[in-house]
């Protein structure tokens, strides 16, 4: 909700249950920098961060958010996962860091929520193999749940929220945005590209880095993404 401090700040506030949640996301607010929302307090009761007024994304706020996303991942993470505890959404996310990508990839992210959804991981297991046709990259600096809807769009740029940051690759996030549509997304994908150009055939890449959330969104609102997770792991078999 939103509040008013006694200082005038206006600030926007998540409250609940005692849970490392609040803590982890102000974590991964904070490891993000300048392209997120700051984050004004936090603990296990609740998290604030400063209101961003919205407004009407535009062509030229989304090129910039393309740019600044290419820099943030630029910024790069010192292991694949994090050093506080990982959540996307309430879901908890084992962020242990690992040395490599694949594995990281298959055993912390989408392996663990096909079985929570009560699916047969032996066809995730295959498709999954794919993930050593991506060239090797470093970790990345990313969001880690990076759908429209946590994106601000507010004084000519785009404004992270709701974080579950950590090192990945670099491809998830892009591939998240484009997984429930975001507003310019060509423009954001271009400026990203002049930036940080992405490897060879990352496009035929994105059914695999879209099945860790939609792994996530079967868990949590039921079967009706099941069709578009097995839809998802199909075209990678």
């Amino acid at each position: 909700m939103r509040r008013t401090l006694a200082d005038g700040r206006e600030v926007f506030v998540k409250s609940g249950p005692v849970s490392p949640l609040f803590t982890s996301e102000a974590a991964g607010l904070r490891w993000l920098g300048p392209i997120a929302v700051p984050v004004v307090s936090a603990d296990e009761r609740h998290i604030a961060v400063e209101w961003v007024e919205p407004e009407p994304p535009t062509a030229a706020a989304a090129e910039r958010f393309g740019r600044d996303l290419a820099a943030t991942h630029a910024r790069g993470a010192q292991a694949f996962g994090a050093d506080w505890p990982g959540f996307i959404g309430p879901l908890p996310m084992d962020n242990t860091p690992a040395p490599d990508w694949p594995s990281f990839y298959a055993s912390q992210r989408v392996l663990p929520f096909v079985r929570q959804a009560g699916l047969d991981p032996a066809p995730f297991e295959r498709a999954l193999d794919r993930c050593h046709d991506a060239p090797a990259e470093p970790p990345a600096r990313i969001h880690g749940d990076l759908w429209n809807g946590n994106v601000l769009w507010s004084g000519g740029r785009g404004v992270l929220i709701d974080a579950a940051a950590h090192g990945g690759h670099r491809e998830t996030d892009l591939a998240m945005l484009a997984l429930f549509g975001a507003p310019h997304l060509d423009r954001i994908l271009a400026a990203y590209q002049e930036v940080s150009p992405l490897a060879d055939g990352w496009r035929d890449r994105v059914p695999l880095h879209q099945l860790h959330p939609l792994a996530v969104h079967v868990v949590l609102f039921g079967g009706g993404y099941r069709e578009s997770l097995v839809s998802a792991v199909t075209r990678l078999l």
